[in-house]
């Protein structure tokens, strides 16, 4: 169900805007408002509904979205009709008078939320640790559109993957409306490792540059159910690396991953789990194995299983339904079919890890849910956090610049979601306060100037603007025109650590009372020399 204006003729709006979501009452509710004056005609469109039924379901919708009953003829019960007072004066809508339409109140969209200055002093720590590691490990940053084509998605994550079936938020392209047969559209990027893959083709690396070592920072967005740890826009941190098959390769940036987690706060605990999804030809024998296995069983599998069986059937693996999982328990192994290159791959990946400290998990289990993945895969896992113990996921594929019309390129990459790491986070109490604590300090203010009189405000303006240019920094004023105990008052709840007061002796003279907020000791200095005493008090209390 989508937002939407609509014209409510027939009860006497002359719009109402509406906002339903399709797991709520929205469906009943717009089932009573058309886009026509004519009732008729919206029951032409709904298969003959009468116009009765229209009728009281947009009364229904009144009640649903106002509050108040539309009786018969379109007017809607006032105060009066409702038992309030009766003023004389002539009163519309929920005792409005007439022509006064209510301000709708907005909220964020289902699934979103607003990352307010509070909340951002998280998000920023993890920003600047995805690039301090991501430097460290000679990764470069890229940033590429939030939307691309469709097309691209489908054809890099499967037509069978969760995502594309389920979770894109897609919308059809202006230039290809109206044209018959047309298939153009667009799609707000659900990952980013297609879009920064597709980067790499356009570029021409392939021939000019293949070794590229990129990451990327920004928000995704996927179409589901909202729910803890689930948004339907997030900030993901990625990596990407371009033009190496080497298994050291691999290691290096699932030792990236790692230390991403443990510069966070996060313990020993944290275990690297790894698996092989092996070559095309051995996928290919490995997928007969498993229809052979899944077969007879069919019939007991959940609906989601039975649609997934043609199409991929890997995807039974994924299954997360308790009967599923049972009757997977004995499925066939990728390890009986792997082919030799694969298997000497996956042991020097492995050799790798081990050389740098990092003992891998071998977890079999672990199946990535999209189809572009080939040897290695893996996940990061912090058992503590119990059912929410995966941190974040990523492996190798070789095949996907060379889908996108590129040369044969092998890739490695990871991505992590900043929504369950935040989660994860408060769960364990982390981070640390100190490693926040200049971020937390951006938000108060080092000098707040405050003016005597209404006669000071031009000067104290000046002279904030002045301390800015000189170097000192956050800097603010009143500019609600409060008294000076109210001035005062503000500058010790903001938590700045000094306060700048000009009164007219002051701005006679040059000079300016500064006070030290903290050991409640005050000076007068000529306003030049602010900046500097103000930057070597600052330096010497740190």
């Amino acid at each position: 169900m989508c937002l939407g204006r609509q014209h409510v003729g027939a009860v006497g709006l002359a719009a109402v805007d509406v906002v339903a979501w399709s797991e709520d009452v929205g469906d009943a509710v717009l089932d009573g408002l058309r886009t026509s004056d004519d009732h008729g005609a919206g029951a032409e469109r709904q298969g003959g509904r009468s116009k009765g039924g229209d009728c009281q379901n947009a009364k229904f919708a009144h009640k649903m979205l106002l509050g108040t009953d539309a009786p018969e003829g379109g007017t809607p019960k006032g105060p009066e009709s409702l038992g309030g007072p009766s003023t004389g004066v002539n009163r519309g809508w929920r005792g409005y008078p007439d022509g006064y339409m209510a301000k709708a109140t907005f909220q964020a969209p289902r699934g979103t939320r607003d990352m307010l200055p509070e909340d951002l002093v998280l998000t920023r720590h993890l920003e600047r640790t995805a690039r301090a590691v991501a430097v460290s490990s000679g990764f470069a940053e890229i940033r590429t559109p939030f939307f691309e084509e469709t097309r691209l998605f489908t054809r890099s994550l499967g037509e069978t993957s969760d995502v594309v079936s389920k979770e894109m938020f897609t919308v059809p392209s202006r230039a290809a409306e109206g044209k018959k047969g047309s298939r153009s559209s667009y799609t707000f990027r659900p990952e980013g490792t297609a879009g920064v893959a597709r980067a790499y083709v356009n570029g021409g690396y392939a021939a000019k540059a293949p070794l590229q070592k990129w990451y990327y920072l920004g928000p995704m967005f996927r179409y589901e159910r909202p729910q803890k740890g689930r948004e339907r826009q997030f900030t993901q941190f990625g990596i990407e690396a371009f033009g190496a098959t080497s298994p050291l390769l691999d290691a290096e940036v699932v030792d990236l991953a790692v230390r991403f987690f443990e510069a966070l706060g996060f313990g020993s605990e944290l275990e690297v789990r790894v698996s092989t999804m092996g070559d095309s030809s051995d996928r290919d024998r490995w997928r007969e194995a498993l229809r052979d296995y899944f077969c007879p069983q069919l019939e007991e599998r959940c609906a989601d299983c039975q649609s997934r069986f043609e199409r991929n059937v890997f995807r039974l693996l994924d299954c997360k339904v308790p009967r599923c999982v049972d009757l997977s328990a004995e499925a066939p192994q990728l390890a009986a079919v792997l082919g030799e290159e694969a298997a000497d791959h996956h042991e020097a990946f492995l050799a790798a890890l081990r050389v740098i400290g990092r003992e891998p998990v071998v977890d079999s289990s672990i199946v990535r849910g999209l189809d572009y993945y080939t040897r290695t895969v893996f996940e990061v896992h912090y058992p503590s956090l119990g059912a929410r113990s995966a941190l974040c996921g990523g492996g190798r594929y070789d095949g996907l610049v060379e889908e996108f019309g590129g040369a044969p390129t092998p890739g490695v990459g990871f991505a992590v979601g900043f929504t369950a790491t935040e989660l994860a986070l408060k769960e364990l109490g982390l981070p640390p306060q100190e490693h926040v604590a200049d971020l937390e300090a951006e938000r108060c203010p080092c000098v707040f100037v405050a003016a005597v009189s209404d006669a000071e405000r031009g000067s104290v303006f000046a002279l904030a603007s002045r301390l800015r240019r000189e170097g000192v920094h956050p800097v603010v004023l009143d500019y609600r025109g409060k008294s000076l105990k109210a001035q005062l008052k503000e500058a010790s709840k903001s938590g700045a650590a000094y306060t700048v007061v000009l009164g007219a002796n002051e701005v006679a003279a040059g000079t300016a009372v500064l006070r030290d907020m903290a050991a409640g000791e005050e000076v007068a200095l000529p306003q030049a020399e602010l900046a500097e005493h103000i930057a070597s008090q600052v330096i010497s209390s740190a």
